[in-house]
């Protein structure tokens, strides 16, 4: 193997600066975490690279099998016990994973592999694969899993418009989940209701469905321009700022590294998503170029609404911040993502080297 062929700097240099950043803030802020966040980078950076030395186009065979397997794996969270109320997570001996993670690429692999059989964009193949992907969406969204619900959703909208939707489907969804959010409220757990009523003014409720976004908001507020230092951060190290360490781990970096340290993560993530729109402009065929752009969807609207939420412009909700936040599941799913979108960019420049000689 050739390794140089897969040193893409445009997603290797953001994705060792963002696991830089993860391990010093786990270090400073809970040494005990570092060992097996280590590991799942380590283990995603294998994955990586086996993902981005296979053809990318082989996945399309198995797009069936996929959906199969994610669809089991989701059902068997719900014979799990609760972890903090929520069937989300599969335990197998010293393991324990989240499904609705790790399936991401590959039901974007399957949602488009139903979309490109289509000869034409009419209203049915619009709607097909929503309508195999239903059970999906509610398994997630019953485990209660509403971010990843919201991730998948606009996820898979990107690529229905990515692949040249009439505008009016587009409007009809709008005007659908308006009418329809009576319907959702009603089926949303107490917990996502009082979350979403508090986001506006989380002082209404600081000390309980308020107290996160406050929390979150004090932890940035207090880093200023350089932040307070590695290991220095009082609303994580008093235990103040929840899940310091997962959901609000860009809370954590604003305090101990400041306006700079936050500015550095989304620099990354720029650079990331941008090489992710050049390979995708660059792919060489229709597959390629629709992967590659549910992968940046997945990987943008995530990191949007786990910022959005650390700073207060978003309802908190259950979503980790990738190759930042402590957690294998999240690891896993994002590097195989890129080792695809990688494989992409690999092909082509094989086949424009061959072009040119």
């Amino acid at each position: 193997m050739n390794l140089r062929a897969f040193l893409d700097f445009g997603l290797i240099l953001p994705i060792f600066g963002l696991m830089g950043i993860s391990v010093s803030v786990i270090v400073s802020s809970n040494s005990s975490l570092v060992s097996q966040q280590i590991t799942s980078f380590i283990f995603g950076l294998f994955l990586f690279i086996f993902f981005s030395s296979v053809d990318y186009r082989l996945w399309r065979k198995f797009a069936w099998l996929f959906y199969g397997f994610s669809l089991i794996l989701l059902l068997l969270t719900y014979a799990n016990p609760l972890v903090r109320g929520s069937n989300r997570w599969i335990e197998f001996a010293t393991l324990r994973f989240q499904p609705s993670e790790i399936i991401k690429p590959f039901i974007t692999i399957y949602f488009i592999f139903l979309l490109i059989q289509e000869k034409k964009l009419s209203l049915i193949p619009f709607l097909k694969p929503f309508f195999f992907l239903f059970p999906i969406f509610i398994l997630i969204f019953k485990q209660p899993d509403l971010g990843n619900f919201l991730v998948y959703f606009f996820t898979f909208l990107a690529i229905e418009i990515m692949v040249g939707i009439p505008l009016i489907y587009i409007v009809m969804i709008v005007i659908s989940s308006i009418l329809g959010f009576p319907f959702i409220w009603i089926l949303l757990q107490q917990y996502q209701k009082s979350r979403i009523l508090t986001f506006l003014n989380p002082h209404t409720d600081s000390i309980g469905a308020g107290y996160n976004a406050i929390q979150a908001m004090i932890a940035i507020g207090s880093g200023k321009i350089f932040g307070l230092g590695l290991g220095r951060g009082t609303q994580s190290h008093l235990l103040f700022l929840p899940e310091y360490h997962t959901d609000f781990i860009f809370a954590s970096i604003g305090e101990e590294l400041g306006f700079f340290g936050g500015f550095l993560v989304i620099l990354f993530y720029f650079i990331l998503l941008g090489r992710i729109i050049k390979i995708s402009m660059d792919a060489d065929d229709q597959f390629g170029k629709l992967l590659s752009i549910g992968i940046f969807a997945q990987i943008f609207i995530q990191v949007l609404i786990n910022i959005g939420m650390n700073l207060g412009v978003v309802p908190i909700n259950g979503i980790t911040l990738h190759l930042l936040s402590y957690g294998g599941s999240s690891i896993i799913a994002v590097f195989i993502g890129l080792g695809m979108v990688a494989s992409i960019g690999n092909i082509h420049k094989r086949q424009s080297t061959i072009v040119i000689r």
